[in-house]
């Protein structure tokens, strides 16, 4: 099959899954979208919001309908680091044993990750970036596709302990979730104060997603895409001396966000039928990549500029 083959298919496996998802998920439809490219990408995705939005229900069914291992750690203050990764014990015949953590498996959704110390998010640091585990000096390589789907609590809740940037900058998306419309609530209600459970086809498997990233892959860019990305990138520096970055940010992007930047405008041409990115699709996922990795000031806050609104300011620059 040839690789133009190939995104045909992937087009046509997305919409499935797209109907699939949307049997048990009411709404959120950008929210799915965004979780579905960052499977395709390979990159890892923070869904922000308040609880009781269907996040982890969400990535519950994602996982099956791409017919993927999945395993839930439910972060708290008093989770420890072996308690994600792993641990080695002694067996009955004196010798060491591993057993592996929930960190062993295809999807991994780390719930409300926010609510528990640094140390332990951090024991998440090596898998999303090495695709590997460390335990008691030995390499425990995790098995292909990975991906780490995050949810996160508002940092004004109650209990909660902010991210370390290294680890926010691992995280290719930070997804925004909103309320449901008025429509989509009544719905919501509606299918689940009944009797009624919807099963969910399993539409992928882990071969066939490896073999989509692949093809994603070696899509070619074409060299302005590039550039644009670079550039919008480059101007969440302050250090570049943009009207708009000096004012409100104090802390911008890595080149870590130009590749996500992309990567991700390949996936969403990709699944929108095109063989090729242009700067539509780099600007399509330019929230989405870059809303975690701008530190604002407090000329930003006491204005009440958020993110989002900074990043518009600086599409609508380059």
């Amino acid at each position: 099959m040839t690789d133009s083959e190939t995104l045909n298919l992937l087009v046509e496996k997305y919409n499935t899954l797209k109907g699939e998802i949307g049997k048990v998920i009411i709404g959120q439809q950008q929210a799915v979208d965004t979780l579905l490219l960052s499977v395709f990408t390979g990159g890892h995705c923070l869904l922000l919001g308040v609880p009781g939005l269907a996040k982890t229900l969400m990535v519950n069914t994602l996982s099956q309908a791409l017919g993927l291992t999945f395993s839930r750690i439910q972060f708290t203050p008093d989770l420890m680091p072996s308690d994600i990764t792993g641990s080695e014990i002694l067996d009955e015949s004196r010798n060491f044993k591993f057993i592996k953590g929930p960190v062993f498996a295809n999807i991994v959704l780390a719930d409300e990750i926010n609510r528990t110390p640094p140390k332990t998010q951090a024991a998440l640091l090596e898998a999303m970036q090495e695709k590997m585990v460390t335990v008691s000096g030995k390499t425990y390589r995790l098995e292909a596709p990975f991906f780490v789907l995050a949810t996160q609590n508002p940092i004004e809740q109650e209990g909660t302990y902010p991210l370390p940037e290294a680890q926010l900058d691992r995280f290719m998306l930070n997804v925004k979730l909103d309320y449901p419309s008025f429509d989509e609530e009544t719905e919501i209600v509606r299918s689940t104060t009944v009797d009624r459970t919807e099963s969910v086809a399993k539409v992928l498997n882990a071969a066939e997603i490896v073999d989509f990233q692949s093809v994603i892959r070696r899509m070619p860019v074409p060299d302005n895409v590039v550039e644009y990305a670079v550039r919008l990138v480059s101007a969440t520096r302050p250090v570049n001396q943009s009207a708009t970055t000096v004012k409100y940010i104090s802390w911008g992007a890595g080149p870590r966000a130009s590749q996500y930047l992309v990567m991700g405008a390949k996936t969403h041409a990709a699944l929108n039928g095109k063989y090729s990115p242009d700067i539509e699709d780099v600007e399509a996922v330019a929230h989405d990549v870059l809303r975690h990795r701008i530190v604002r000031n407090y000329y930003a806050e006491a204005e009440g500029i958020d993110t989002d609104t900074i990043i518009d300011q600086l599409i609508k620059n380059n």
